[in-house]
C-alpha cells in the first residue's frame, strides 16, 4: 500500500452499522454505581482514584450516549418517539451529576436513564 495514495471513502455514518449500541453507556454507568457503592469503605488514596475514575466514565457515557444521539436516531425515530431528545438531554446531564456527587442514587438514576433509551433503541432495531 502507498501510503501517499489518498482515496475517497464514503459512510452515511460514523460508525459501521450495527456497531451502535446504548450497552456501551450503560457499562460506564455501572462502573460509577459501583464506585458509589463501594467509596465508603475505601481508604483515602482509593477515595481518590474512585473520583478520578468517576469522572472519566462519566464523561465515556457522555460521549456513548451523544454519539447514539447524533448518529444512530433518525428523524422517523423522533416521529415516534417524540421525547426521544429530552431523554438524551436528560441522561447526559444526569451523567454530569454523577461527578458532582458520588451517590449511589445519583448513578441508579443515570443507569435507569439508559435503560429508558435502550428500550426505544430496541424498538427501533425491531423496524
Amino acid at each position: 500500500m502507498n501510503f501517499f495514495t489518498i482515496k475517497a471513502v464514503y459512510a452515511h455514518c460514523d460508525l459501521p452499522c450495527g456497531v451502535y449500541d446504548p450497552a456501551q453507556a450503560m457499562i460506564e454507568a455501572k462502573s460509577i454505581y459501583a464506585m458509589a457503592t463501594k467509596y465508603d469503605g475505601l481508604d483515602e488514596h482509593n477515595k481518590l482514584r474512585a473520583v478520578i475514575l468517576v469522572e472519566q466514565r462519566a464523561e465515556l457515557v457522555k460521549h456513548h450516549l451523544w454519539v447514539l444521539w447524533t448518529d444512530y436516531f433518525k428523524p422517523e425515530h423522533l416521529e415516534k418517539f417524540p421525547d426521544l431528545h429530552d431523554k438524551f438531554w436528560q441522561a447526559t446531564k444526569q451523567a454530569g451529576e454523577c461527578k458532582h456527587h458520588l451517590d449511589v442514587g445519583a448513578a441508579q438514576k443515570l443507569m435507569d436513564m439508559i435503560n429508558e433509551i435502550a428500550t426505544i433503541f430496541a424498538e427501533t432495531k425491531k423496524a
